[in-house]
C-alpha cells in the first residue's frame, strides 16, 4: 500500500486477520474515541427518530464531525487502515474486479490485490451485510479500509469510465457489419434501440459527460478508428476500434442531425439533442471527408449549465472595474476575441447577465443559442433557410433593441451592420477570431469594413485564452527549467524569477497534473488617441500606442500572476505567451 495514501493503525495495536468487522454501534465508537460527546450523540439519535437517516450522515450534516474524522475514528477503533482516495495509486484491473453496480450499491472499492486477500475500501466499515455480499461477489477473503464516503462517490465517476463498455460495443458492431457493409440494411435497423451502433453512441456520450469533455472526435485512420475526447482543452484517446465501424457511426450521426447520408464527398454541419438520464446535451456535428473515411467531430453543450457571473470568470479586479464601466455605456461595440474554445461566449453571457434589466430590450443572434436567459429575445441562425447573421441583424434593428449580442462577426456584411448599429445608439456585443486585442481593429478592416466605422464605433476589445489549473491534490513547488527561465528573463528582466507550482499527477487528475480551466484576459479601451491612430491605414502608430497602453497588463502577465498564486503552471503561462508573441510579430510584419 502507498503509505502516503493510507494511514495504518497504531503500531502497538495488533493487526487482526482479514475477516468480518466487529458488530459495533457507530455512536458508541465515536464517543469512545472522544470525537463527539454523549450529549451530541443523544441529540443526533433524537434527530434520527424524526428523519430516519443514518447516525453518521446526520453527524456530518449537522457539522458535529467531518467525514475524515469519522473515517479516521473508525479506522483506529477497528484497527484497519484509513485511505485517502484522492492520492491513492489505483490500478484499473484491480478496481474492475468489483462490477460498478455492486461498487455503487455497497459503496465499496477494491484497492489492492495481495494474493490471499483483497483490500476493499468501505464507506461504512461497520456494514456487515455489505461485507458478506462483497465476499460472495469477489469470491475472495477481504480486508476492510475506512475512507470518507464523499471520496468514494467521486472515485466511482472517475474510475468506472465506460472505456471497456465502448470497446465491447465497438467489437459487437464489427461482428454485425462483417466484411461487406450493407448501408441500406444498416439504415433500416439503426432505429432499433438495442442496435450496437445506438448503444455505442449512447455510451460515448455518457462517458463524455462523466469526464466533462467538450468535444468527441471520431477519426478514421489507415488501420483503425480512433475515438478521442477533449477534456480541459486536451485530447484523450478513448478507444481504438476496427475502422469498418466508422461508416456506421458517421451515418447514424448524420441521421440524428438530419444530414444527407448519401453524401460522403463534402463536409456537412448539423445539430441534434441527446437526453441522457439527468442531462440534456445540444450536439453540434461536423463531418469532414478524409483519406480513410469521414471524420466526425461533436461539440457538446450541456443544457442547464449554471450561468457564470462576471466576478467569477477570473478577470483581474482592475480590469473588471473598467469592463463594467464600458458595459454601462448606451452605444458602441464591444468585442471579445480569441480562438475557438477560448471561452468567448461565456464572457459575453456573463456580461449580458450583468446588464440585463427589465428596462432594457436585449436581442441575441447566435449559432447556436448556447445559453438561455429569461427576459431576452434569442434568435437561432439557420443558413439552410437563408436565416443569416446579416439578415437577422437587419431585422432585429427594427425591434427597437437597446443591447444586441451577435454570436460572431463572420463576414464584412455582418460586421458593418453591427458597427452601424453601434454608431446609431445601440450597445453591440460580439466575438471575433483574433489572437490579441491590439490586432482586432485591423482584422475588421481586413474584412472590408471602412476604417472610419471601426475607429468611431469600437469601444473596447477583450482578448482571452483558457489556461489549465494545477490539480489541488497533487500540486507541488516546481523549479523553472532552462526554457521557462529564458522566457521569464525575456519578460521580467535578467535575474528575475518567481515561485511556481506544478501538478505531479494523481488519480484525481488522471495523471495530467491539471484539473479545470480558467480565463486569462487583456482589455484594450479605445480612447481619442487610439481612435485617431486606428483611422489611418498604417497600423504601426496604432500598435505602438496600444502596446504602450497595455504594458504589464497583457495576457502573458495575467497568466504569470496566476503562476505566482500557484493556480497554474509556468509551462501553461509560457504557452499563452508564445501564442500572443507570435500574433504580435505577425501584426508588425
Amino acid at each position: 500500500m502507498n503509505m502516503a495514501a493510507a494511514v495504518p493503525p497504531p503500531p502497538d495495536a495488533p493487526r487482526p486477520a482479514p475477516g468480518r468487522p466487529e458488530k459495533l454501534r457507530l455512536g458508541d465508537v465515536l464517543v469512545q474515541q472522544r470525537l463527539i460527546s454523549q450529549e451530541q450523540l443523544q441529540q443526533t439519535l433524537d434527530l434520527q427518530r424524526t428523519t430516519g437517516k443514518k447516525v453518521g450522515r446526520l453527524l456530518i450534516e449537522t457539522g458535529i464531525i467531518t467525514e475524515e474524522l469519522l473515517a479516521n475514528g473508525l479506522a483506529r477503533q477497528l484497527r484497519i487502515p484509513f485511505v485517502n482516495l484522492k492520492t491513492f495509486p489505483f490500478r484499473a484491473d484491480v478496481v474492475k474486479l468489483l462490477p460498478e453496480s455492486s461498487a455503487r450499491r455497497f459503496k465499496a472499492l477494491v484497492l489492492e490485490d495481495k494474493g490471499d486477500v483483497l483490500l476493499v475500501a468501505l464507506g461504512d466499515p461497520l456494514d456487515l451485510f455489505a461485507f458478506d455480499e462483497l465476499t460472495r461477489i469477489l469470491k475472495r477473503s477481504i480486508g476492510v479500509a475506512a475512507v470518507p464516503e464523499s471520496q468514494l462517490t467521486a472515485a466511482f465517476d472517475r474510475l468506472y469510465r465506460r472505456t471497456d463498455e465502448i470497446s465491447g460495443l465497438a467489437r459487437a458492431l464489427e461482428k454485425d457489419i462483417g466484411d461487406a457493409v450493407d448501408f441500406g440494411e444498416l439504415t433500416a435497423t439503426v432505429g432499433i434501440e438495442g442496435a450496437p451502433v445506438v448503444r455505442l453512441l449512447q455510451s460515448l456520450f455518457e462517458d463524455a459527460v462523466q469526464v466533462g469533455a467538450s468535444d468527441v472526435h471520431i477519426e478514421p485512420q489507415e488501420n483503425s478508428l480512433q475515438i478521442r475526447v477533449r477534456v480541459d482543452g486536451v485530447l484523450q484517446t478513448q478507444t481504438q476500434a476496427d475502422k469498418r465501424i466508422g461508416g456506421a457511426l458517421a451515418q447514424r450521426l448524420k441521421l440524428m442531425a438530419g444530414l444527407d447520408i448519401s453524401e460522403k464527398r463534402l463536409p456537412q454541419d448539423g445539430r441534434f439533442t441527446v437526453r441522457l438520464k439527468d442531462h440534456t446535451i445540444d450536439v453540434r456535428l461536423s463531418t469532414l471527408p478524409t483519406t480513410y473515411g469521414e471524420s466526425a467531430v461533436m461539440r457538446l453543450l450541456l443544457q442547464g449549465n449554471s450561468m457564470r457571473r462576471l466576478d467569477s470568470i477570473g478577470m483581474p479586479p482592475d480590469m473588471l472595474k473598467r469592463f463594467r464601466e464600458v458595459l454601462g455605456r448606451t452605444s458602441g461595440m464591444v468585442l471579445v476575441t480569441g480562438p475557438t474554445g477560448s471561452g468567448k461566449t461565456t464572457t459575453l453571457y456573463a456580461a449580458l447577465a450583468e446588464i440585463n434589466a427589465a428596462e432594457l430590450k436585449v436581442i441575441t443572434v447566435e449559432d447556436p443559442v448556447e445559453y438561455r436567459l429569461p427576459g431576452l429575445s434569442q434568435v437561432q441562425i439557420n443558413d439552410k433557410i437563408d436565416l443569416t447573421f446579416a439578415k437577422v441583424l437587419r431585422s432585429c434593428l427594427r425591434q427597437d433593441p437597446d443591447v444586441i449580442l451577435v454570436g460572431e462577426m463572420r463576414d464584412a456584411e455582418t460586421a458593418e451592420i453591427g458597427l452601424r448599429a453601434a454608431i446609431t445608439g445601440h450597445l453591440v456585443l460580439s466575438t471575433l477570431h483574433t489572437r490579441d486585442a491590439m490586432s482586432t481593429p485591423f482584422r475588421l478592416m481586413d474584412m472590408g469594413v471602412p476604417s472610419f466605422m471601426v475607429s468611431t464605433s469600437l469601444q473596447a476589445v477583450i482578448a482571452q485564452r483558457l489556461v489549465r489549473l494545477n490539480c489541488k491534490e497533487c500540486s507541488a513547488p516546481a523549479v523553472p527549467n532552462a526554457q521557462e527561465q529564458s522566457w521569464l528573463t525575456g519578460l521580467l528582466g535578467e535575474g528575475q524569477t518567481l515561485p511556481a507550482k506544478r501538478g505531479l499527477g494523481c488519480s484525481i487528475c488522471n495523471g495530467t497534473g491539471y484539473s479545470g480551466r480558467q480565463g486569462v484576459y487583456e482589455l484594450l479601451e479605445m480612447d481619442a488617441a487610439l481612435t485617431q491612430a486606428a483611422s489611418h491605414s498604417d497600423p504601426s502608430a496604432f500598435m505602438r500606442a496600444a502596446r504602450e497602453r497595455m504594458r504589464g497588463h497583457t495576457m502573458p502577465f495575467h497568466a504569470l500572476e496566476l503562476v505566482r498564486q500557484g493556480v497554474t503552471s509556468l509551462s501553461e503561462a509560457m504557452r499563452i505567451g508564445f501564442e500572443v508573441e507570435d500574433a504580435d510579430a505577425e501584426a508588425q510584419e
